[in-house]
């Protein structure tokens, strides 16, 4: 009976020496946690319950005067006739800055080759660079002041050789993104509005030209309207923590949830949808500077929802392998691999080895092992592996 007793507060003691330690972590990790959970708690509450995104819309409408100062913006580099007289599948628009002359490079040289586009896809594709004013000399690197070439004479020497850089003279800035997304708006408004597509695109992203084209194709054969799609975000809070990138101010955006919206890697919209979405920035208060956000704010101004595309990838990069290939419309993160990737994605042994019933059932087994992971997140999802 002693003995059972010193058991017995032998296991008390160790429960509670467990609760308190359990207890402290839970102290110590409960604020960001609460925080994280509150806030998407809220968000949800919101969109499914209350659902008052008029109000976002009426709380953001501005006299048209005042919209105008977010796009009244000169042109630095301009090609009004990039698309007169062609019959344009998609306009491509790569969002860059003016330093990474390299990612230009490398896109003109793989998938954004209008070239080879033409040639060995058989429709036309314009692909360009979207871009604002680089900093003031006082702001250049070391090596430019030494070369004794500004950024500026750079991009106009860039541009001359390959004419795809449309540049407006607002700073070139994280938080003037939303600037440039308007600018890709009223550019295809006014020089190329019977593009049948208009894409989005970070200059870090990787695009496989042959299956979205194709894909494109078959949309634009069936008249499809009201074409929005992407890698979709539903239900998600602003962040309100000053230590992140993304931080908005509720000043900024008083709601607790945003309207659905599609990564800003990759998107793809309809000609119709994009003549709206410039309708709407005509008249919607731009100062919020994320810009896939103020997308999802035009598009809900005019009725527009996102569509989930499982293999367009949000912010994380796709895994290495044929069977992603075959099916692959954009993965994100890729720069030094891009050449690698272009020549194994567009390899004719990719359709050869994945066709067939052996070659799609070989494939969702690799699929499943490749996607269905609980920490692989924010590219495919595991529902792909089963399309």
């Amino acid at each position: 009976m002693y003995m059972n007793l010193r058991r017995i507060r032998r296991c008390q003691c160790v429960q509670l020496m467990t609760t308190c330690l359990v207890l402290s972590v839970v102290m110590v990790c409960w604020e960001p946690l609460d925080s994280n959970v509150v806030s998407h708690v809220k968000s949800y509450s919101f969109r499914y319950l209350v659902n008052g995104f008029t109000y976002i819309n009426k709380s953001l409408t501005i006299p048209r005067e005042q919209a105008r100062s977010f796009s009244n913006f000169h042109y630095l580099l301009d090609h009004p006739d990039k698309c007169v007289g062609k019959d344009v599948l998609l306009l491509l628009f790569v969002k860059t800055s003016p330093e990474n002359i390299e990612r230009r490079n490398a896109i003109r040289s793989t998938w954004g080759n209008e070239t080879y586009i033409q040639t060995a896809l058989g429709v036309t594709v314009k692909v360009v660079f979207a871009l604002g004013a680089p900093r003031t000399k006082k702001w250049e690197p070391s090596w430019s002041k030494r070369s004794g070439v500004g950024s500026q004479e750079r991009l106009i020497y860039e541009d001359r050789i390959h004419g795809d850089l449309i540049q407006q003279d607002f700073l070139d800035s994280f938080h003037n993104l939303t600037l440039k997304l308007i600018m890709q708006f009223h550019w295809m408004h006014s020089r190329c509005s019977h593009a049948h597509f208009l894409m989005t695109a970070d200059d870090d992203i990787f695009v496989h030209m042959p299956n979205l084209v194709s894909y494109l194709q078959d949309v634009s054969s069936r008249g499809v309207t009201d074409f929005w799609i992407g890698r979709v975000h539903r239900g998600a809070p602003p962040i309100r923590s000053k230590d992140s990138k993304y931080y908005v101010p509720f000043e900024m955006y008083q709601w607790m949830s945003y309207p659905d919206y599609t990564a800003g890697a990759g998107y793809v919209v309809s000609r119709d949808v994009a003549d709206r979405i410039y309708q709407a920035t005509l008249t919607l208060n731009a100062s919020l500077y994320i810009d896939d956000v103020f997308m999802g704010i035009c598009a809900n101004a005019i009725g527009v929802s996102p569509q989930e595309h499982v293999y367009f990838s949000g912010e994380g990069k796709s895994p290495y392998h044929l069977c992603i290939y075959n099916q692959m419309m954009t993965s994100h993160g890729h720069v030094e691999d891009i050449y690698d990737l272009w020549k194994a994605a567009t390899d004719p042994q990719v359709k050869q080895r994945t066709s067939g019933l052996k070659g799609r059932l070989y494939c969702m087994a690799v699929k499943i092992s490749l996607l269905c992971k609980p920490y692989f997140f924010n590219t495919y999802p595991c529902k792909a592996a089963f399309l």
